[in-house]
């Protein structure tokens, strides 16, 4: 292993991909840019309102990530697309959790996450990319499933010396700045946009017809990011304002209601980009393509999978009573049945701590302890404990995302046919599994806070 000079740590080439993602994004899809603005301006008006929440989060380390949090979304086509692009994230420290099969809400693809794993590196930039590989097999029609192959075969979606730098990574344990910046400029080609697609308007028709995801993936270069997602304080405002800002947003907000004590993931997004496509061809061929639109997202805290089972199970039985239409139609009474369905979600932090709902990250106050145990120290101010920020994606949300900026008629039957291992395979490793991470999480903190207070 080589010595670098001015080594970059992957915390560092993560932001600067990020940054740069950001500002590439913004220049392809201005609305983009509109968004961050009207995030920004709502972000600091709650802080303004509630000096509470800005206190917890400066306490927490969190207060100045929330600016510059964001969270992407790829689609590949291979496997070796997939194990390759678990390479080039390793260089920035992201790691692929969890396992999603969005087979069963009639999307072919399943998919991980890559980010930041521990506390420090979340903090430093939590930046995430949702990363899903095409279910080819799920494609019914053989001379289709064939074509789409051959296709996704002769593309290269890295640059020569995009790889080349990757396994310099992987040789020298890291990257020098110069590499690192080198790195950063050739992995974002990766993600471009390009409108020049590489199959005939007609095979291009036919893989839409199968479902316009598949078309998505096949027709292109490269895997086009197609969203960047900032983090809210308040979803409902920014869903509130922006038709203000000429933006139409999507009929509903995906995952839980509004809450005193927030859950998991909420999402909303306003509709896919209809954008100028070339098809190759004896002529040049002019049409369009639907695929890249707007994002934002609320997070709360992780639950325990005891936690998690309740959540599906009142999601469930909204699900069975209304299903929100594309065309916002019954948007309102969707709210009004989601909210009167998670009453049975405890809405204090205490209560759901206690029921072992959520994970919690406990730390010192600087008051004196006393005689007892955790719950003790607690009661007595001697310790805190605050939410542990969910990291990760929810597959119904996912999928309502994916369906919604496919319109009415994207969404296809496809049977649900969850396959993790084979998955893994393609990934060229296993998954990390989420609620043992934010156990491990909540345990260590737990003991490190008693051994701080002599109560270990």
């Amino acid at each position: 292993m080589s010595p670098i000079s001015s080594p970059l740590s992957p915390d560092q080439i993560r932001a600067r991909f990020s940054s740069a993602m950001s500002a590439m994004y913004r220049d392809e899809v201005p609305a983009y840019g509109t968004l961050l603005t009207l995030v920004a301006e709502v972000n600091r008006e709650v802080l303004a309102r509630e000096p509470a929440l800005a206190a917890t989060l400066a306490a927490t380390d969190q207060l100045q990530r929330i600016s510059e949090e964001r969270h992407g979304a790829i689609r590949l086509g291979t496997a070796d697309e997939l194990a390759t692009m678990r390479r080039l994230f390793a260089v920035m420290g992201m790691f692929p959790v969890g396992y999603y099969d969005l087979s069963e809400a009639g999307v072919p693809v399943h998919s991980t996450a890559f980010r930041p794993v521990g506390e420090a590196a979340l903090r430093h930039n939590p930046f995430r990319v949702f990363t899903s590989l095409l279910r080819l097999d799920l494609i019914a029609d053989a001379q289709l499933r064939a074509e789409a192959a051959d296709c996704l075969a002769r593309r290269k979606i890295f640059t020569p010396d995009c790889l080349a730098l990757i396994a310099q990574a992987e040789a020298d344990g890291g990257l020098s700045e110069p590499d690192a910046g080198r790195f950063v400029a050739e992995a974002i080609t990766t993600f471009r946009w390009h409108p020049d697609a590489l199959v005939s308007m007609e095979l291009y028709h036919r893989l839409h017809d199968a479902h316009r995801l598949i078309a998505d993936v096949v027709s292109f270069k490269g895997p086009h990011i197609n969203h960047l997602t900032p983090r809210t304080l308040d979803i409902d405002a920014v869903q509130e304002r922006m038709p203000l800002v000429g933006i139409t947003p999507k009929a509903v907000i995906e995952g839980p209601p509004r809450r005193n004590c927030p859950i998991l993931l909420r999402q909303t997004s306003f509709k896919a980009l209809e954008e100028a496509v070339t098809f190759p061809g004896d002529t040049a061929v002019s049409g369009s393509h639907t695929a890249r639109f707007g994002e934002i997202e609320a997070r709360g805290i992780a639950l325990t999978p005891k936690g998690r089972a309740l959540y599906d199970s009142l999601l469930t039985e909204v699900r069975a009573r209304i299903v929100p239409a594309a065309d916002g139609s019954n948007a309102a009474a969707y709210v009004a049945v989601l909210a009167e369905v998670f009453t049975a979600f405890p809405d204090t932090w205490e209560d759901i701590r206690k029921q072992g709902l959520g994970y919690f990250e406990w730390s010192v106050t600087g008051t004196p302890p006393v005689e007892g145990d955790a719950e003790a120290q607690l009661k007595a101010g001697a310790l805190r404990c605050d939410p542990i920020v969910y990291e990760d994606f929810l597959p119904v949300s996912a999928a309502g995302i994916f369906q919604s900026n496919l319109g009415d008629s994207g969404v296809q039957d496809f049977a649900a046919s969850p396959n993790q291992q084979k998955f893994e395979a393609d990934l060229g490793t296993a998954v990390l599994d989420e609620f043992a991470h934010y156990a491990e999480i909540e345990a260590t903190s737990l003991t490190n806070s008693l051994r701080a207070l002599g109560r270990a």
